[in-house]
């Protein structure tokens, strides 16, 4: 099972304030861990909304819309792409993450990333084996 973990932001992550040295060895230390038990597929910390852009979609209309945007604690600020065996193994890993913003409250979010076998009968023989080549396109693009 793979999950999405989501640091959600604030304020000061939403000003560009970026994690001072101590916490940047704390999660590097964390990632590392959690890298040898061969759960971690993917982190990255994310530029403040303002750096960004919303696209939204409105039938076949689409308009872009320059950050910032939304309420901070409502954002993003990093994200981990984990593998575990359970949502129960998902959480205990979390829990022992440093909190990203040490000096006040935070929040991070798991959720369970759905697998082609999750779609339902929407997802045919024909869309499976498109989905499997995509994958190996991803995987090919991931090494460059």
């Amino acid at each position: 099972m793979r999950f999405i973990v989501l640091v959600k932001g604030d304020k000061e992550s939403e000003a560009g304030v970026l994690p001072d040295e101590k916490m940047l060895a704390e999660m590097t230390k964390y990632n590392e861990d959690a890298a040898k038990a061969g759960i971690l597929l993917g982190a990255e910390g994310l530029a403040p909304s303002s750096a960004g852009a919303l696209i939204r979609f409105s039938g076949n209309e689409r308009t872009v819309i320059e950050g910032p945007f939304g309420k901070p604690e409502e954002l993003i600020a990093g994200f981990w792409l984990i593998q575990a065996n359970s949502r129960d193994e998902a959480i205990d890993w979390v829990k022992q993450a440093p909190n990203p913003f040490p000096d006040r409250e935070s929040e991070i979010e798991i959720r369970q990333v759905y697998d082609t076998d999750d779609l339902g009968a929407g997802m045919t023989p024909e869309l499976r084996e498109k989905e499997k080549r995509l994958a190996e396109q991803m995987a090919q693009n991931a090494r460059r």
